[in-house]
C-alpha cells in the first residue's frame, strides 16, 4: 500500500469499492440457484414422491454428488478460517491430510456397506435396528440441536465478510440470501439442493483459485510468498512430538481428524443421504473418493491463501492496526486491497463464500426434513401419513428451520461467547456420537443400556473439560504461541491498542491444558469404556442381526436367523 499517510478508518473505507457489477455477479449466482430449484420444483417429474425429494429416486451421478458432497462440507467458515489458522499458526493444520486418507479408507470398506446394504432414508433408524428406539431417539434429537447450533454460524461468517467488503450491515443480507436458499431448497428437493451445490462448489473453486493467483502476482511471485513465510517461521515440517499439550502436533491433528472426519463427513445425516442416493455401492466409494480430492485441493489452496495474507502484510499486520475488525476479516480485506479494482471479481469472491454457507444451509435443511418426517412424525402416528401431507410437512420443515436459522443469527451476533462455546459444540459431541455407532456397527457386546449410558458419559466428560478449558482461555489463563506479526511498513496511521490491566495467568488443571485436537480421541475413548462396563453388568440376550455390524465383524459372527432372511426388505416397517 502506497501514497500519502491516512488514518485506518480512511484506509477501510477506501478498501470498500464493491461497485454495480460486483453486486450483479453476486446477484446472477442467487439466481442461478432460484431457477434450478424451480426446474426441479415444477418441471422435473417425480418431486411428489417422498423417495424422490429426499433421495433424488437413489439414481443420482458420481460427479453432482461429489461436488455436493465438497460444498457440504466446506462451509465459510473453511474458507476464511482456515487462511487465518495459517497466517496466525503456521502450516500445520495442512498435514492433517492424513486423516482425512485414513477415514475414506474405513468408511468405504468398513462402514459405508452397512447403510448402503439396508437402504434407509435415515441413519438414525439403524440406531433402532441395532439398539432400540431410545437410542435413536437420542440420534435424532442430538442431531437436530448440533444443526440448529452450528448453521447460524455458518450464515454469519461470509456475512461478516459481505461487511467487510461493502459495509453493508449483516442483517440485511442475511436474510435476503437465505429467502432464495430456503427456496429452492423447499421446493426442488435433493435434486435442487445438489445441482446448486455444484454451481457453487464452481463459484467456490474459481474465488478462490482467483485470490490466490492475483494475489500471488501482486507481491511479486510464489518465491517471495515462500521466502517470507520461511522466515517467519510459518512453514515448517510436521511436529512428531506425542505431546498431548501441544495445539499443533502431526499426530494430534491426524488423529483428531480421523475421529471427527467420521462423524462430520461420513456418520451425518446430511452426509449419509448424498451416498444413499447413489444407485450402487461402487458409485458410492468414488464418490467418496472423489470428495476427499476435491477437499484436499481446497485444503490446499486455503493453506496457500493463508500464507498469502502474511506476505502481503508482513510488514504491516491489519488485525493490530484494526483495519481488519476480526481476524476471520483479513482474507476479505486481502481480496478487496488485490481485486477491488476489478469490477465484478470482488463480486465472485462475496459469491464463493456465500456459496460455501448456502450449500451447507440447504444441505441441513433437506437433511432436517427426512430426520422430521422419519424419526418423529411417522414413529407417532397413529395411522400411516398420505403422500400428501408428507410432501407437506417435508416442505413446511425447510421453511420452519430455515426461518429459525435466520433468527439465530442474531444471538449469535450479540453473545459473542456463543460463537465461542457453538464452535466447540463439536468437539463435545464428535467423540460420544462416534461412539455409538462404532459400538453399533464393532462392538457386539455393546447393547442399547451400555450404549446411552457410554454417550451420556461422555458427552457430560467431554462438555466438562472443553467449557472449562474454554473457560481458561477467556480469562487469558491459557495461552497459544503465535507467528510473529509486524508493523513496522505501516504507510496510515492508527491507534495502538493497549491492555488497561495486566493479567497474571495461573496455568490450569493438566488436562485443560490438552489441545483440542485429542477431543475427539477422548470422546470415543470414554464413552466406549462406560458403553462395554455397562453392557457387561446389564447383559441383553437379544439376537441381533450380523448384517447390522461392519463386514469387518460379521465373519466372526453366527450366521443370521432364519426369520431374518427378508431382512433388508422389511427394514423400513421394523423401525416405525
Amino acid at each position: 500500500m502506497t501514497g500519502p499517510v491516512q488514518d485506518v478508518a480512511t484506509m477501510g473505507l477506501a478498501l470498500q469499492r464493491f461497485a454495480w457489477p460486483d453486486y450483479l455477479v453476486f446477484v446472477a449466482m442467487l439466481v442461478l440457484c432460484a431457477v434450478i430449484g424451480v426446474y426441479f420444483g415444477y418441471f422435473a417429474p417425480g418431486q411428489h414422491d417422498e423417495d424422490e425429494y429426499l433421495m433424488g429416486g437413489r439414481k443420482m451421478q458420481v460427479l453432482p454428488i461429489s461436488l455436493s458432497l465438497v460444498a457440504s462440507y466446506i462451509s465459510g467458515i473453511t474458507l476464511l478460517g482456515l487462511p487465518t489458522e495459517v497466517y496466525v499458526f503456521g502450516v500445520q493444520p495442512f498435514y492433517a491430510f492424513g486423516g482425512m486418507l485414513m477415514w475414506l479408507a474405513v468408511f468405504n470398506w468398513a462402514v459405508l456397506p452397512i447403510f448402503h446394504d439396508l437402504q434407509l432414508m435415515t441413519l438414525y433408524q439403524y440406531l433402532q435396528m441395532r439398539f432400540d428406539r431410545r437410542v435413536r431417539l437420542f440420534g435424532s434429537v442430538f442431531f437436530t440441536i448440533s444443526l440448529l447450533t452450528w448453521l447460524p454460524i455458518v450464515i454469519y461468517v461470509p456475512a461478516l465478510a459481505f461487511n467487510q467488503v461493502t459495509g453493508i450491515n449483516v442483517h440485511i443480507v442475511t436474510p435476503a440470501v437465505c429467502i432464495v436458499c430456503v427456496f429452492y431448497t423447499c421446493v426442488g428437493g435433493m435434486k435442487a439442493v445438489v445441482w446448486t451445490d455444484v454451481v457453487q462448489t464452481v463459484s467456490m473453486l474459481l474465488c478462490i483459485f482467483l485470490v490466490a493467483i492475483r494475489g500471488t502476482f501482486n507481491v511479486g511471485g510464489a518465491s517471495v510468498v515462500f521466502q517470507r513465510n520461511l522466515e517467519s517461521g510459518r512453514i515448517e515440517p510436521p511436529d512428531f512430538r506425542l505431546d498431548p499439550f501441544v495445539r499443533l502436533t502431526f499426530w494430534g491433528y491426524t488423529l483428531g481428524h480421523f475421529f471427527s472426519q467420521n462423524v462430520s463427513c461420513g456418520l451425518s445425516q446430511a452426509m449419509m443421504q448424498r451416498y444413499l442416493a447413489l444407485p450402487d455401492i461402487g458409485k458410492a466409494r468414488r464418490a467418496a473418493a472423489f470428495f476427499v480430492l476435491g477437499c484436499l485441493l481446497l485444503f490446499a489452496v486455503c493453506t496457500y491463501c493463508g500464507l498469502l495474507i502474511f506476505a502481503s502484510y508482513h510488514d504491516c499486520d491489519p488485525v493490530t492496526t484494526k483495519l481488519a475488525r476480526a481476524k476471520d476479516q483479513v482474507l476479505p480485506l486481502l481480496v478487496m486491497d488485490t481485486l477491488g479494482m476489478y469490477p465484478g471479481l470482488p463480486g465472485l469472491f462475496v459469491a464463493g463464500v456465500f456459496s460455501a454457507a448456502l450449500s451447507s444451509l440447504s444441505t441441513g435443511l433437506n437433511s432436517m426434513a427426512a430426520v422430521v418426517v422419519e424419526d418423529f412424525w411417522r414413529p407417532l402416528s397413529r395411522t400411516p401419513p398420505s403422500e400428501a401431507s408428507v410432501n407437506m410437512v417435508m416442505r413446511l420443515v425447510v421453511v420452519v428451520f430455515g426461518v429459525v436459522c435466520v433468527g439465530l443469527v442474531f444471538v449469535v451476533e450479540r453473545l459473542g461467547v456463543v460463537l465461542q462455546l457453538s464452535g466447540s459444540l463439536n468437539s463435545i459431541s464428535a467423540g460420544p456420537v462416534l461412539a455409538v455407532f462404532v459400538g453399533g456397527a464393532f462392538m457386539p457386546w455393546v447393547n442399547a443400556t451400555g450404549c446411552l449410558a457410554g454417550a451420556g458419559a461422555g458427552l457430560s466428560f467431554m462438555a466438562w473439560l472443553v467449557l472449562s478449558a474454554q473457560h481458561a482461555i477467556a480469562r487469558g489463563d491459557l495461552l497459544f504461541p503465535e507467528k510473529p506479526v509486524s508493523v513496522q511498513g505501516c504507510t496510515y496511521s492508527f491507534n495502538a491498542t493497549t491492555p488497561h490491566a495486566v493479567h497474571e495467568p495461573q496455568l490450569p488443571m493438566w488436562l485443560f491444558r490438552v489441545s483440542y485436537h485429542w477431543y475427539p480421541v477422548i470422546g470415543v475413548v470414554v464413552s466406549l469404556v462406560v458403553a462395554t462396563a455397562v453392557s457387561l453388568l446389564c447383559r441383553s440376550e437379544a439376537a441381533v442381526d450380523r448384517r447390522l455390524f461392519s463386514p469387518a465383524i460379521r465373519r466372526f459372527l453366527h450366521p443370521p436367523p432364519k426369520a431374518a432372511t427378508d431382512f433388508a426388505k422389511g427394514i423400513k416397517e421394523s423401525t416405525l
